[in-house]
């Protein structure tokens, strides 16, 4: 049987799998315990001083958890607000999984802890690039005329 349904899309494949994505979207369990997981590590990063050099004194807020189907892994997406140098920080935060997840046992009640997989999260900048594209004067014109040229439905 293939992993793909539907249309023939291409989804399905093993990196969909590891960040959480299959083809109905996430359970309701996949996102209350990777809610839980975000809180944990978020409280984690607040309040831990990390003895990694790459790590002290940096501030990261995680944004999002996904959890694979069978919750044997979570891709966590970090960022730095008002920073774009989270990438540099993936190394150093690959090395601390393992105390994390740690951490994660601790404080969790679940039946097996996920592996932590970190990402960089780049929906912020992508947004703030569409905002600054949406606000060039050719798009404006271009939206300006749009709007004359619907009647209107009164």
């Amino acid at each position: 049987m293939s992993r793909r349904q539907g249309s023939g899309s291409k989804t399905g494949g093993p990196a969909d799998y590891i960040a959480g994505l299959s083809s109905s979207g996430p359970s309701q369990r996949q996102l209350r315990v990777g809610e839980e997981v975000r809180r944990v590590l978020a409280e984690l990063f607040a309040r831990t001083t990390f003895r990694d050099p790459d790590l002290s004194d940096v501030a990261i807020t995680v944004t999002e958890v996904r959890l694979a189907p069978d919750f044997k892994h979570a891709t966590v997406f970090v960022t730095r607000l008002g920073r774009s140098d989270v990438a540099a920080l993936l190394p150093g935060l690959k090395r601390v999984a393992p105390w994390l997840r740690t951490q994660l046992a601790h404080k969790l009640t679940v039946r097996t802890v996920p592996e932590l997989h970190f990402q960089p999260d780049t929906a912020l900048d992508t947004a703030m690039h569409v905002d600054s594209l949406l606000r060039l004067p050719e798009v404006q014109r271009d939206l300006g005329s749009a709007d004359k040229n619907q009647p209107d439905e009164d």
